[in-house]
């Protein structure tokens, strides 16, 4: 079965590679390295290595065998396109993602100089949704490196969103996400930072998705934006089947 995930924007996830490091704020108080230690305190084999980044082929077939359609974030607990992560090894995912047609697979990185670079050494399936998260202004460099690669559609996290953004060009992106951050030390969202968005989305078309306020207590803080919920997604492309995307192992 898939791994269900609470994340308010997807379905399940699936980790084939573990672990990372902090590049940017927005890493300061990453929730999947306080997850990573946990589990590995509690004797999960699969952190055995914490949050040093680990390799998993033994999970490469996994979503070939949910037959139920879903939206999959791959490496919730990981990057795909750290330095370390052999292009070989990122090939190999995104033929498991182009086999699983009947899922949409959702692909998050903020090391988007690295995405750029290896575009066009990857076959870009129109399942795959490649996205990239802004925490600042000084980060808004990896929308235009997204704008440029081959993904069939394109969407921003600004999560945590830890400042005001300013103009953003939202040529090419189908889709945006903002939320605060959340758990011990979170720093705090103001809300004209996510109005401002949400304004500049409605202007350019694209569907805008308020994920939550997040802080210690983010349940109670939820996730209402001027009195209501903004739930809005993209259409999502479908691959054609094909006779190899059909092989269960």
């Amino acid at each position: 079965m898939a791994i269900k995930s609470s994340i308010e924007w997807t379905e399940s996830t699936w980790n084939p590679s573990t672990g990372c490091d902090a590049i940017s704020p927005g890493c300061d108080h990453c929730y999947a390295e306080r997850l990573a230690l946990r589990l590995k305190a509690m004797g999960q084999q699969k952190y055995s290595n914490g949050f040093r980044l680990t390799l998993h082929p033994d999970t490469l077939q996994l979503p070939l065998k949910w037959k139920k359609p879903q939206r999959i974030f791959v490496n919730s607990m990981s990057d795909l396109f750290h330095n370390d992560v052999p292009l070989d090894y990122i090939r190999r995912v995104f033929e498991t993602m182009s086999r699983a047609h009947w899922h949409q697979f959702q692909v998050l990185t903020k090391r988007s100089g690295r995405l750029l670079a290896l575009t066009e050494k990857l076959d870009w399936p129109p399942n795959v949704w490649m996205g990239v998260s802004v925490e600042t202004a000084q980060y808004k460099t990896r929308i235009d490196h997204l704008r440029k690669t081959g993904a069939k559609l394109k969407f921003l996290s600004l999560e945590p969103l830890l400042g005001h953004l300013g103009a953003l060009d939202l040529r090419g992106i189908d889709w945006v996400i903002v939320g605060g951050e959340s758990g011990p030390g979170s720093r705090p969202m103001e809300a004209e930072w996510v109005l401002g968005v949400r304004r500049q989305c409605e202007r350019a078309d694209v569907p805008f998705f308020f994920k939550q306020w997040g802080g210690v207590q983010k349940k109670r803080a939820g996730r209402r934006l001027n009195g209501r919920t903004y739930d809005d997604m993209p259409v999502p492309l479908r691959a054609a089947p094909t006779n190899q995307a059909l092989v269960v192992l």
